[in-house]
C-alpha cells in the first residue's frame, strides 16, 4: 500500500446468496483528498460503505487502512482507528442543545459516554472544545438552541460536528446533501470542503454539482463493479459512464459544472 493512500481495497467482494452486490472493487483513497463514490441506484455504493465500516463482512478481498489490514476487524475497532462514518456517532438528540450534542460526542471520545449521572459541572471542561467544533461548522451562534429548532441543513452540519468530535482520520459521509434545498446544499458543500482541508473524506453523493465542485477523485460503480475512476472532468466525459446514467441523470452528470 502506498503511503499516499490512507485507504485501499483489493478485489473487495460481497455476495448475498449468489447475488454479487460488490464485485472485486479496487479502491484507493489518497490521503488528504475528497474522494466521491457515485453510481446509479443499485450500483453497490452503500454496500461498499458498509463493508469499509464493517457493518458487513466481505465475502472476499482485503481492506487496508493506514498501512494496516483491517479486513477482519470489528466496526468499533475500526472507528477507534479513526475511520468514522457520520451516522455511527452523529445521531442528533433533538431535545438536547446544539452544544450538548457535541459534548456527548466528545464524551464518547473520552470513553465516559455513559456517565450521564455526573453533574453538568464535571462536563464543563468539554465546553471549550465543543464550541471550537461548532465554530468550525459555523454553528457557534446556535449553541444554546435545541437541535430540533435547527433547519435540516444545519442539523446535518451538527452531525458533521459530532463526527469531527471523534477526531477522524477518514470521514465517510453517506449522501450528506440528500433531501436539501439549494441553500442548504451550498452550505454543506462549503462545509465539507472546509473540514476536508486537513482530513480525508470519502463520500457517497447523488448531487453531481456537489461532486463536480469539491471531489478530487471520483469512483463510479455500476452493478457492484468499478466502471471508471479519475477527476470529474475525465469521468464525466467517459462514454460508459454517460450510458450508465442515461436520461435526466446523464444530463445532470455532464452538466454539473
Amino acid at each position: 500500500m502506498s503511503d499516499d493512500n490512507i485507504l485501499e481495497t483489493r478485489a473487495l467482494t460481497k455476495e448475498f446468496k449468489g447475488f454479487v452486490a460488490v464485485n472485486k472493487v479496487d479502491l484507493k483513497v489518497r490521503r488528504g483528498s475528497i474522494h466521491a463514490l457515485i453510481g446509479p441506484n443499485g450500483a453497490g455504493k452503500t454496500t461498499c460503505f458498509n463493508l469499509l465500516t464493517k457493518f458487513l463482512t466481505p465475502t472476499s478481498g482485503t481492506i487496508t487502512f493506514d498501512g494496516i489490514d483491517i479486513t477482519a476487524e470489528s466496526s468499533a475497532h475500526i472507528a477507534r482507528r479513526g475511520v468514522i462514518r457520520s451516522f455511527q456517532i452523529s445521531s442528533v438528540f433533538p431535545h438536547l442543545t446544539v452544544l450538548e450534542n457535541v459534548r456527548v460526542a466528545l464524551q464518547r471520545e473520552l470513553h465516559n459516554s455513559f456517565h450521564f449521572w455526573k453533574s453538568d459541572r464535571t462536563l464543563d471542561g468539554l465546553n471549550a472544545r465543543a464550541m471550537a467544533l461548532l465554530r468550525e461548522v459555523d454553528l457557534a451562534q446556535f449553541a444554546a438552541l435545541t437541535a430540533v429548532e435547527l433547519s435540516y441543513g444545519r442539523k446535518r452540519a451538527l452531525e458533521i460536528a459530532t463526527t469531527l468530535a471523534m477526531n477522524p482520520k477518514l470521514m465517510l459521509l453517506d449522501e450528506p446533501t440528500q433531501g436539501m434545498g439549494l441553500e442548504d446544499v451550498d452550505r454543506i458543500r462549503q462545509l465539507i470542503k472546509k473540514v476536508a482541508a486537513d482530513r480525508t473524506v470519502l463520500m457517497v453523493e447523488h448531487n453531481m454539482s456537489v461532486v463536480a465542485s469539491i471531489a478530487d477523485t471520483i469512483t463510479v460503480l455500476q452493478r457492484g463493479a468499478t466502471l471508471a475512476e479519475g477527476p470529474y472532468e475525465q469521468v464525466s466525459k467517459n462514454p460508459a459512464v454517460i450510458e450508465a446514467y442515461m436520461g435526466s441523470a446523464q444530463t445532470e452528470l455532464v452538466g454539473a459544472h
